[in-house]
């Protein structure tokens, strides 16, 4: 990423453009005379390639335009005399070219050019051109170098002198670079040292070679031979120094430049140099050891580095010092440099020319490039020391000045005019500019003017108050306003104001304060593998105010989006990824005012070109060198080569692998097997995968031979009671060696010193008859060919085969029978008896029943082998569940038989503890109530006599005091009550017998989030709940108390204004022939009622029937009508109140009263 990188270039940036304030002289506006100034010329000493055309550049400017004129070697240069030379349009640039023919190396010399108009001449420093040089080594011959073991070695290159001086490097014949470590390694001169020769050194090929940067060229020296005379007892030497001799030396350096001190030393074992420095400590910030200690450097040197510095070599023998004396010389560097002088008539100035060097520079003053001694006297001027001093000057003194300070080791050159003019303030920027500038950052305001002479400047905000200097305000005498970090609320309206003795001026300039654009997620390096997406983040933050663009490049190009590719605001992926897709992805942020930009790179992974130009040498025998070229490794390394062979006789047509190689080998040699016609192909691994094979190469046959290997897998065994079958492996195909493979078999009775029977065969497998039962015999093989015979085996045993054994085991019995185990005791069978190899005395043994009553158990037999030729055998036998009956008996075996059984053995094992409960479950059926319940255990390994519950409070991974119950066996659940229901508990459960607490079931209460599921589940049992329904109750009990009394008042009610108008529809009879009337006080609406929702008076009666109108007349939660006043009269008369009688609860109650 380059997000970071971009902020410090942008911070670098900022610091250079303050220095350039600071520094900055009032500019002369280019519309006004004034004197010349050179803007650009080249580097003091010139360098050119002979193969390009020269170009000495030299550009100045003034009003009116210079001239320009050059001097070589101090003298006139007439550049028209010369066909080769031009000088380009306004500009003192020369170009020499070389089409028509003429040498670079005639021009080489001192060059300086000369900047004139009406009022003074400009001088360029003096250009040392010199042509580049690359000499050929001088042709020599090396003879070989001699020397013992042990011994140090100093291996010369003598490079030729180049310009500039070339780079050397040691080198193979193969162009590998020489190894280099703490005991071999090459010198600052180009020398290679070797503090002691080892034998692995001797080699044809040291080569020193020079590369000469100009030229793109390297030259190499004829190779040195290097015998090494080995030695049977290596000495061993205390240190000396084979760069630099002697105990000390000196060094001189100039300052600014770097500084490298080498100590390089002989000895056996190899030296350690470590550097000291005399009455101080090595500067640390600037020292770096390079070389494996022996080389120091010390970078831009100063004053302070001179001394004495000391380097120690030591070994376990001894330890040598030397001392190298540094001197600091230092050319001539600025103090303070003289730059322009504008003044006006009867002003007064001065020119500064302070330099500073060791030795001391001297000090030149020249007007025109001429000294100031021999020109004119002038009595405005005196020049004192490094100091030139005008007073009162006039108009048409106008000239410039150059200062040259020199010592041996260089020279300064300085130009500065001095313009005499006479002018009023005047702005030299646009006006009114808008300004927008980053949050926080350093912000200058720029203001140039000029006058003659020099207007005084001051600043304002909003036209108000006084100048702005000081605090976070800073005004530079070219007229720029510092605002040190730039706040929202420095934001308004800025005003320079120019004033002198001969009129004022001033600008505004508005200022904005916006917040800093950045990439708040950057792009990250990725590798991704060819036909993969990529992708590439993007996410940026920037103050609202201002649009931002995001652009991506690809390797600094505007990146192409088509279909394939595709960008986001925050994003930029690439599926499918190509070769193509690889490169350095940048994002750039914009705005108006700033930007911010990170770089990732993408690299494209791929399976590796297969290789190429496959090559047979060095045949052999058995081995060929294989050469390939490989092909390109697609951006990841190729980590091995797989070579693979096909021959043509066994398998033809099928590759097979060979070998693998490290992937930086491209020439290996294959080792083979005889008499087999291969071909060879190469395919390259790496992190992706294989590459496709490469082409087959040329057909190799190697010479047949006597075989090699001996066959595996020799055995003898009998396949029935009087034979034996001797078999093996045959060889493999590669293993042949030749034609007509055959196998010589021998074999005679062991320990016999009968004479060796044998066969030969092509199988392999031979069978011999006619044996006694399980009778060793000694065997061994050989394979042979056209070509002999190969090695023969070691001899093996073999045995003929076995019969069924004749005796049984008797006696079985056991002892010592606990719950799970029990002691076997038998006696043995003769080993005669067995009739083959003794395996085993083999247990079968089973459980018949469980002693817990209604428990099924499995009969499987299960077995268990006891290896044991003493004369009482015994055992244990183990696993066994408690409380069950068992039965067993015995076998002996061998390799393929079992004998008759012994007799069979009846024992019961004791009482155990029982296994975990079948399950355990914790349920939560109240916020304050645990439900435990759990299954008796599948083996209860005896009676259960109850369960032991254990329990304890769990804090994170601490635990409380424990809790015990103990539960009868008929028992499965348990409830517990608990405290604080935001407490968990862990429990621990086992079932119990006689024996004791079995295996224990543990389990924690779980979380329960939901708490309010719980208390909604357990709401009956709360006290505010209930007394809330105890409330509700009572207030309906008195309301029905009060509609009692009120329906009891109803006979007395008047109805004569009923009594003569005909019956309503509604009007029912009773059972007993009688009406039930409507008195005018039933129709009146109760005390109190409410209006409806239709905004008509709702007209009840004194009957609560109409409240209780079908659903409509229910309760509701909190006990209050649903239905109330709401019952429309119309339903009513419709209807009738039997229905509602019928239905509703109130007046199944009133039915009561």
């Amino acid at each position: 990423m380059m997000g970071q990188g971009a902020h410090a270039a942008l911070a670098l940036v900022l610091l250079l453009l303050l220095l350039w304030r600071q520094a900055a002289p009032i500019e002369v506006p280019q519309d006004l005379k004034q004197p010349p100034t050179i803007v650009k010329q080249s580097v003091k000493d010139y360098i050119v390639d002979p193969r390009d055309n020269i170009i000495i550049e030299c550009e100045a400017k003034g009003n009116p335009v210079p001239t320009f004129s050059w001097r070589r070697n101090g003298k006139f240069f007439n550049i028209g005399k010369d066909p080769r030379v031009t000088m380009r349009k306004r500009s003192g640039t020369l170009e020499i070219g070389f089409r028509s023919g003429g040498r670079p190396e005639d021009y080489e010399g001192e060059y300086q050019c000369f900047a004139s108009n009406e009022f003074g001449v400009a001088l360029s420093n003096k250009i040392l051109l010199r042509v580049s040089k690359a000499p050929l080594w001088p042709k020599e011959v090396l003879e070989p170098v001699v020397v013992t073991e042990g011994s140090p070695l100093v291996l010369l290159c003598n490079p030729p002198p180049g310009l500039p001086p070339p780079f050397t490097f040691w080198m193979n014949n193969a162009m590998t670079p020489i190894p280099q470590d703490k005991r071999v390694s090459m010198g600052l001169n180009g020398d290679l040292y070797f503090s002691n020769v080892l034998a692995k050194d001797a080699h044809t090929d040291y080569s020193c070679n020079a590369r000469f940067l100009f030229t793109h060229t390297i030259q190499q020296k004829n190779p040195f031979t290097l015998k090494v005379q080995p030695s049977r007892r290596v000495a061993e030497s205390t240190p000396t120094f084979l760069s630099p001799s002697g105990s000390e030396s000196s060094k001189m350096v100039l300052r600014d430049e770097q500084l490298l001190l080498e100590c390089i030393a002989a000895g056996l074992p190899t030296p350690t140099i470590k550097w000291f420095k005399k009455g101080g400590d090595l500067p640390g910030r600037k020292v770096k050891f390079e070389n494996f200690n022996k080389t120091l450097k010390i970078v831009n040197v100063s004053e302070e580095d001179a001394g004495e510095y000391v380097c120690m070599a030591n070994n376990q023998l001894g330890s040598i010092r030397h001392s190298i004396f540094v001197q600091v010389k230092a050319a001539p560097y600025w103090l303070d440099k003289p730059t322009n002088l504008v003044l006006a008539p009867d002003e007064n100035g001065r020119l500064v020319c302070r330099a500073n060097g060791n030795p001391k520079p001297n000090i030149q003053w020249l007007i025109n490039g001429q000294p100031v001694d021999s020109s004119p006297p002038n009595l405005s001027r005196q020049v004192l020391g490094d100091t030139i001093i005008f007073r009162s000057v006039q108009m048409g003194s106008s000239a410039v000045y150059q200062c040259n300070a020199s010592n041996q080791h260089g020279y300064l050159l300085a130009n500065a005019f001095v313009s005499v003019l006479d002018m009023p303030p005047r702005m030299l920027g646009p006006k009114n500019q808008l300004i927008k500038v980053i949050e926080n950052n350093r912000t200058f305001l720029d203001c140039p003017f000029f006058g003659s002479p020099l207007p005084e400047l001051r600043w304002f905000k909003n036209g108000q108050g006084s100048g702005l200097d000081g605090g976070q305000y800073r005004v530079y005498i070219n007229g720029t306003l510092e605002i040190k970090r730039a706040r929202s609320e420095d934001e308004g309206t800025y005003t320079c104001v120019a004033n002198s003795i001969l009129g004022t001026a001033e600008n505004q300039v508005r200022l904005e304060v916006k917040e800093q654009t950045r990439i708040v997620r950057a792009p990250e390096r990725q590798s991704a593998i060819r036909g993969s997406t990529a992708h590439f983040d993007c996410k940026v933050k920037s103050d609202p105010s201002l649009s931002v663009t995001v652009t991506w490049t690809k390797d600094d190009k505007p990146l192409q989006l088509g279909w394939r590719l595709r960008k986001d605001d925050e994003s930029l992926t690439i599926p499918n990824v190509n070769e193509g897709d690889e490169g350095m992805y940048t994002c750039t942020v914009k705005s108006d005012i700033d930007q911010d930009m990170a770089s990732a790179r993408l690299t494209v992974l791929d399976r590796p070109e297969p290789p190429m130009d496959l090559d047979l040498s060095d045949p052999a025998a058995r081995s060929v060198r294989l050469t390939w070229i490989p092909g390109n490794d697609n951006r990841s390394p190729i980590t091995q080569f797989l070579v693979q062979f096909e021959e043509d006789h066994w398998e033809p047509g099928r590759w097979q692998n060979l070998s693998t190689y490290p992937g930086d080998l491209n020439s290996v040699i294959l080792q083979l097997a005889p008499f087999v016609n291969y071909q060879f192909r190469v395919i390259a691994i790496n992190s992706v995968g294989q590459s496709q094979p490469s082409r087959p190469s040329p057909r190799y046959k190697t010479s047949g031979a006597a075989p090699d290997a001996i066959p595996r897998g020799l055995r003898g065994w009998g396949s029935k009671k009087d034979n034996m079958e001797i078999t093996w492996e045959p060889l493999l195909d590669l293993e042949r060696n030749g034609p007509n493979l055959h196998y010589n078999v021998w074999w005679r009775l062991k320990d016999s010193g009968d004479e060796w029977s044998n066969v030969t065969t092509i199988g392999s497998k031979h069978v011999i008859h006619n044996t006694e039962t399980y009778v060793p015999y000694e065997i061994k093989i050989q394979a042979r060919n056209e070509f002999g015979a190969g090695p023969e085996s070691n001899v093996v045993i073999g045995y003929s085969g076995e019969d069924k054994p004749t005796d049984a085991p008797t006696a079985l019995r056991v002892s010592k029978v606990e719950s799970t185990t029990a002691n076997i005791h038998w006696k043995p069978v003769a080993l005669n008896s067995v009739q083959g190899e003794f395996k085993e005395y083999r247990l079968y043994y089973w459980r018949e029943s469980s002693l817990v009553a209604g428990l099924v158990v499995s009969k499987e037999k299960k077995t268990k082998g006891f290896f044991s030729t003493v004369a009482e055998p015994s055992g244990i036998l183990s696993d066994l569940v408690p409380y069950s009956k068992y039965k067993m008996f015995m076998v002996v075996a061998n390799s393929r038989f079992e004998s008759p059984l012994s007799n069979t053995v009846e024992f019961t094992t004791k009482e155990g503890v029982p296994d975990a409960p079948k399950f355990f479950r914790i349920n939560r059926r109240g916020f304050d109530t645990l439900q435990l319940e759990w299954g008796k255990p599948l083996e209860p390994n005896g009676i259960l006599v109850g369960y032991l519950l254990k329990y304890q409070t769990v804090n994170g991974t601490r635990l409380g005091h424990p809790q015990f119950k103990n539960l009868l066996p008929n028992e499965t659940e348990f409830t517990l009550r608990l405290p604080d229901r935001s407490v968990r508990y862990k429990f621990f459960l086992s079932a119990r017998t006689q024996e004791g607490a079995g295996e224990v079931f543990a389990d924690e209460s779980p979380h329960f989030a939901n708490e309010a599921y719980i208390d909604q589940v357990d709401i009956a049992t709360q006290g505010w709940f209930i007394g809330l329904m105890c409330a509700i109750a009572l207030i309906i009990l008195i309301l029905l108390i009060v509609c009692f009394i009120k329906r009891s008042r109803g006979g007395k009610y008047p109805v004569r204004d009923k009594k003569d108008l005909p019956l309503d529809p509604v009007d029912q009879k009773d059972q007993d022939g009688s009406f039930d009337y409507h008195s005018d006080e039933d129709n009146k609406p109760l005390q109190g009622s409410q209006t409806s929702l239709d905004g008509n008076v709702k007209e009840s009666d004194d009957s609560l029937v109409d409240y209780g109108e079908g659903g409509d007349g229910q309760f509701n939660e909190d006990g209050s009508f649903i239905g109330q006043y709401t019952v429309k009269k119309d339903k009513d008369e419709t209807e009738g109140n039997e229905s509602s009688e019928a239905t509703s609860p109130v007046n199944a109650i009133y039915s009561l009263a």
